[in-house]
């Protein structure tokens, strides 16, 4: 296989392509160019994945640190941990809704979606998880381009490598809703190695297999990847030789049995049922808790917890040991999907050993993973890179060299499930197995059961058992208007193609009378392509109402600042000031106070133009007092001898 030309010098890249970590917990954008991949962003640069939704009329979205900061104030508003939500049903996301703050309902089609309730002139909402990630990914993206000073229009979004095709495709919905063109989905074990292989010696490098162990915070991954080495400065090649995981276990698990046994002690402390229901604020509240005890474990041996319950007050030490009971069996389970994963390489590997375990992941610090896998796999896990940050910097590896390289791929990876479709009796055929390398194609012929069958209904399902019941359907289509023929005589050719990104095309084709059907399969538990062309229109048809909208909150938010502030040093430095000056603040003071007033009533009563200039001209002329304001706290100042 043909390799890039170029090394390094990929990535100054011909066209801007960003990597993004969607994460369960955090996010992450970076970017790679000829100084190499980096984290943009100010300040930690991770943005918190969860999303406030406002209460009122003239309040604004709020995304990140601040939305998390003031969870527990909304609980029933703010939205965390959606990623686990992503592509799967109201059924199956059961098991998270004790954990929730929020209300999880079903849409169509059976899918989960969050329920936001009504406020204060704000109508009730239905949202799918693909909206609040693409709110996520809307402020990964203006970071981006704030860092950048321009445009980002297209990315590389890792998913975890045991994502179904129903969770892929809802990830490239939410990136397409953020206004982004998902260039490609990059499974983050595949992402972290190639932000490790960036740092390996090619001089005299010889072939290395590696195993990426990638807990996070909703979910496991591990992959067992190859990497070679190119010819002088070329990049390594990439081969991934098999993926695994649980789609639903990482760090949230952990603070879910930390917050179960706080839950129980808290309602026997208040006298209440061991089955009662806590309040959503109460409940959000023990689950904040209960991340701060794991995070603190990591470091220390004990960690206390205290919370005033108003008449009475919870108080509690959580040890290292009785952490680690509690969370053993989900490390355990993580062992074993690697144990699984890396045997399920060893005729790829032909003999050859793993060289490194790459840890990947916050979860990852839980010094019970770190010693598990140590033990389980007999060498030092490899800890260098940022694990918070490996993904996202190979990401912007990976997108740096698609948005440069014309020929090559870098990346072979592979399809976590296998695919089929469902036969006569329930059964499933697979054209596509697991662990096949992307992209794929597979045909296979089917025919009739019954004689003068005039149409043929093709369900595809994904999945490892052998009968329809036992995997996860994925979508179905009908080939229809066929000629009657006796059971058995029709051809009929199914195509499965699978590209790059994993997402799954389905084609049929009758060859006796050439009717033909195909579809891209629309997950169950996914948003229809009329639901997000709906979404589009909605966010198009509003775009300029949605601006405006934000742009009169934000002067809303400083200009009330503003009055504080003058009226405050106003009321202090009065005497100081001849009375004319004084009337023309109070003036400026009452006209700005009255647009605030207003737009609070309804943000469309004022012009925000003329908003701005009334808040300006009132900053223009409060110079004077705060020269004033200055000059009697530099004399009230004590002087020093």
């Amino acid at each position: 296989m043909s390799r890039p030309a170029r090394g390094l010098e990929l990535f100054v890249s011909e066209e801007l392509i960003v990597g993004i970590d969607l994460g369960t917990t955090n996010s992450l954008v970076a970017v790679c160019d000829a100084h190499g991949p980096r984290i943009l962003g100010a300040g930690g640069a991770m943005v918190p994945s969860v999303v406030r939704y406002p209460a009122a009329a003239g309040e604004a979205l709020v995304v990140g640190e601040a939305a998390k900061r003031d969870a527990t104030l909304f609980p029933v508003r703010t939205v965390s941990s959606v990623k686990r939500l992503m592509g799967r049903s109201a059924t199956d996301a059961a098991g998270d809704a004790a954990y929730l703050s929020y209300e999880v309902v079903a849409g169509e089609r059976g899918a989960a979606r969050v329920r936001i309730p009504a406020g204060e002139g704000v109508p009730e909402r239905v949202l799918s998880p693909e909206e609040v990630s693409a709110a996520v990914l809307r402020e990964l993206k203006s970071r981006a381009e704030a860092a950048l000073g321009r445009a980002v229009s297209k990315a590389v979004i890792t998913v975890p490598a045991y994502f179904d095709d129903a969770q892929r495709q809802a990830t490239r919905v939410a990136g397409r809703l953020a206004g982004l063109e998902v260039v490609r989905l990059v499974p983050e074990p595949t992402a972290a190695a190639l932000a490790y292989g960036i740092g390996l010696p090619r001089a005299g490098a010889k072939p290395a297999s590696v195993m990426v162990y990638d807990l996070g915070g909703g979910t496991f991954d591990v992959s067992v990847l190859r990497l070679t080495p190119g010819e002088g400065d070329e990049p390594f090649f990439f081969q991934a030789l098999a993926v695994g995981g649980d789609s639903h276990l990482g760090g949230d698990d952990f603070d879910h049995a930390l917050t179960g046994v706080m839950k129980r002690e808290v309602l026997a402390l208040l006298g209440l049922a061991p089955d009662s229901t806590l309040d959503p604020a109460t409940t959000k509240a023990l689950v904040e808790f209960a991340e701060r005890v794991k995070i603190r474990l990591s470091d220390a041996a004990n960690a206390s917890v205290r919370i005033d319950l108003g008449e009475r007050v919870y108080e509690r030490v959580f040890t290292r040991e009785e952490f680690e009971a509690l969370v053993s069996p989900m490390v355990e389970r993580t062992i074993l999907a690697a144990q699984r994963t890396l045997e399920q390489a060893r005729e790829a590997l032909a003999g050859e050993e793993i060289s490194a375990v790459v840890l990947v992941g916050g979860s990852t610090r839980v010094p019970l993973v770190r010693r598990r896998v140590r033990e389980a796999f007999g060498m030092e896990p490899y800890t260098a890179l940022n694990p918070d940050e490996v993904v996202a910097l190979g990401a912007s590896v990976q997108a740096s060299l698609l948005g440069g390289a014309r020929s090559g791929a870098l990346l072979l990876d592979v399809l976590p499930l296998s695919l089929g479709v469902e036969t006569q009796g329930g059964a499933v055929a697979k054209l596509i197995m697991r662990n096949s390398t992307v992209p794929a194609r597979a045909r296979e012929m089917f025919s009739t059961s019954v004689d003068g069958q005039t149409s043929i209904r093709l369900s595809v399902y994904q999945g490892e058992r052998e009968m329809a019941a036992d995997c996860r359907k994925l979508g179905e289509f009908h080939v229809s208007g066929l000629p009657p023929m006796p059971a058995g005589v029709p051809q009929l050719e199914v195509v499965f193609a699978v590209d790059a990104n994993g997402v799954l095309n389905v084609s049929a084709t009758e060859r006796r009378s050439g009717r033909r059907a195909g579809l891209q399969v629309i997950p169950t538990h996914g948003l229809s392509q009329s639901e997000v062309e709906r979404i589009e229109r909605e966010s198009l048809l509003h775009a300029r109402e949605d601006m405006t909208r934000h742009r009169v909150v934000d002067l809303i938010v400083n200009g009330k600042l503003d009055l504080k502030w003058i009226g405050e040093r106003l009321a202090k430095h009065r005497a100081e000031l001849d009375a004319a000056y004084v009337g023309e603040l109070e003036s400026r003071v009452a006209s700005l106070r009255e647009m605030i007033d207003s737009a609070e009533r309804d943000w469309r009563s004022v012009d925000p133009s003329k908003m701005h200039q009334a808040k300006e001209a009132l900053d223009r002329a409060s110079m004077r007092l705060q020269e004033v304001a200055i000059t009697q706290s530099l004399r009230e100042q004590p002087r020093k001898l």
